[in-house]
């Protein structure tokens, strides 16, 4: 059977190949397109993992298959056009909010749909935006949607999310969910999402992967592990007070 994605033994090391693990023995499979909320308390790897999922780090031990093929066997380039990463912290090229936009196309030689581009800048609540200007004007939460519509343009496989709503307002933050769920039900794409926002873990995953003491911890439909964790160590993180917010970048 073909998966959509799976992780074998994959382990980190702290510090290179003879350190202390972050994490180890981390195994599961993603056998059709899904939104899975990744948790846990800090310091447990969470975006780290994601990195390894996008081929931007290298895991110690294991392997990570895409379509049953593994991530060794595959160009690196092809396979970020297929598990594309979006960072909290976005990062923009010197140029213009377009040329920005247009980078996706050159690294991988392909049309640049502006189609799509004037259809989602509304809808991610950028609709004000002139694309000729430079993109280091942007706020930081207008970085993040732009990132997030510069990986859209690549049509992904996977999305791996690493809190791009953490720091927006109410209102930009609920576009941004309401544009990514409809984009899974229309294009098929299995998104990843690193959040301590439990109430958004609840409302937008059907799938939860919680990380704790090194490992994954627990991996359980989002309904079962809000209800009743099976660890002690994530009834009690679901129980703790909710972290503070951070200061809006819309």
């Amino acid at each position: 059977m073909e998966h959509v994605l799976e992780l074998q033994g994959v382990r980190k090391n702290r510090n290179g190949a003879e350190g202390d693990p972050l994490f180890s023995n981390v195994t599961a499979t993603i056998a059709d397109p899904i939104i899975i909320s990744i948790l846990g308390v800090s310091g447990q790897g969470k975006s780290t993992l994601l990195r390894l999922l996008a081929g931007l780090d290298k895991a110690d031990e294991g392997d990570i298959r895409l379509h049953n093929i593994s991530q060794r066997d595959i160009d690196p380039r092809l396979w970020r056009m297929k598990v594309c990463y979006v960072a909290q912290q976005s990062v923009m090229l010197q140029g213009s909010i377009e040329q920005n936009l247009k980078t996706v196309s050159m690294l991988h030689r392909m049309p640049y749909d502006e189609k799509l581009v004037r259809h989602m800048l509304p809808r991610l609540g950028l609709d004000h935006l002139d694309v000729s200007k430079s993109a280091e004007l942007l706020s930081g939460g207008e970085k993040q949607r732009i990132s997030l519509l510069r990986s859209l343009l690549l049509h992904p496989t996977v999305l791996l999310l690493d809190e791009i709503t953490a720091s927006l307002d109410r209102g930009s933050k609920e576009m941004v969910e309401e544009v990514l769920r409809e984009w899974h039900h229309q294009e098929g794409a299995t998104m990843l999402w690193v959040t301590h926002d439990l109430e958004q873990a609840q409302q937008m995953s059907s799938s939860v992967w919680f990380m704790g003491e090194g490992t994954l911890l627990e991996n359980s439909e989002t309904a079962a592990f809000f209800e009743q964790p099976t660890t002690e160590l994530a009834q009690n993180y679901i129980k703790a007070p909710i972290q503070k917010e951070q200061p809006c970048l819309s």
